[in-house]
């Protein structure tokens, strides 16, 4: 019986080992559109990118090409959003980056990022720390009104820092649009 209940226990605990959270959804006119309708799916389910080298950390795994996947025309100066498919459940920061492209369809995130918003950490000095990303399930941002016409890539990222106490191991979940 003792055993039994340690294998429950253990496939009960497995879901919140393996289910990741993931951006898959845009925002646009206050509503959430279907899953991957215009964000760029990942061929590695949930699991975030380590490696700040591979090619990867630009749109995520499998991710390079939009091929398939629809595009948003948004005006600048518009807020809009991208949503998760489970709350954030990691400490850490959030980030928005745009790219200016040819085809937003077949660009593969290589051309320069430029950063759009930023969700730090609040403290109130130094005794602590409070992490505004925790438990969200989406985040509004406004396109800057300065920007030019265009096409674009659009880039959000949570950077966990779990494992951060680690060299290297700091884990991005993120996503394209």
């Amino acid at each position: 019986m003792k055993v039994f209940s340690c294998v429950t226990a253990a496939f009960t605990l497995l879901p919140l080992v393996i289910a990741h959270y993931r951006f898959t959804s845009l925002i646009l006119d206050g509503k959430t559109t279907p899953d991957w309708q215009y964000v760029r799916p990942s061929n590695n389910t949930n699991y975030p990118i380590e490696d700040v080298t591979s090619i990867n950390i630009r749109c995520n795994a499998g991710a390079t090409s939009g091929i398939g996947i629809q595009t948003a025309t948004v005006t600048a100066g518009d807020t809009i959003g991208f949503a998760l498919d489970i709350p954030i459940f990691h400490k850490g920061t959030l980030n928005v980056y745009m790219s200016k492209v040819q085809n937003a369809t077949t660009a593969d995130g290589s051309t320069g990022w430029f950063k759009i918003h930023h969700v730090p950490p609040v403290t109130d000095g130094g005794t602590s720390i409070t992490w505004p990303t925790l438990g969200a399930t989406r985040f509004y941002f406004p396109i800057p009104a300065s920007i030019a016409s265009g096409q674009y890539l659009l880039r959000i990222e949570h950077i966990a820092l779990h494992l951060a106490v680690q060299l290297k191991a700091a884990q991005f979940f993120l996503s394209c649009a």
